[in-house]
């Protein structure tokens, strides 16, 4: 008997459900023909996101960034449950127990959609 699997985002990428077919996303964005044409753009549900990427701490000098000392993880934006726009370029295709995602970098999404639930 095997362990159950599971995917892991890792640096900062997410892990998106992809729309398709649609000029119109779930959420209500209206993405133009020409860029469904060309497939420039495309939507979808974010399902996981990694933990971001290590960086240098902002302590560094400008001018030297490689004397930083200390590091620190870039806060990722994306958050599970939100619908995103994304260069269809950047994105890598992947299958994992029959289902399609895409792996996005965060720096490809161009836009997010967030329902914010009242307090």
């Amino acid at each position: 008997m095997g362990f159950p699997k599971k995917l892991v985002v890792v640096g900062d990428r997410v892990l998106i459900a992809p729309e398709e077919g649609e000029d119109r996303t779930r959420v209500g964005l209206y993405l133009p023909a020409t860029a469904l044409d060309a497939q420039q753009v495309q939507s979808g549900l974010i399902v996981a996101v990694g933990p971001g990427d290590w960086v240098a701490s902002d302590t560094a000098p400008d001018d030297e960034p490689w004397k930083a000392s200390e590091r620190r993880k870039s806060t990722m934006q994306a958050r599970v449950g939100d619908h995103a726009i994304f260069f269809r370029k950047a994105a890598v295709e992947i299958t994992f127990e029959d289902k399609r995602y895409l792996v996005v970098s965060q720096a490809a999404i161009l836009v997010l959609v967030r329902e914010d639930l009242p307090i």
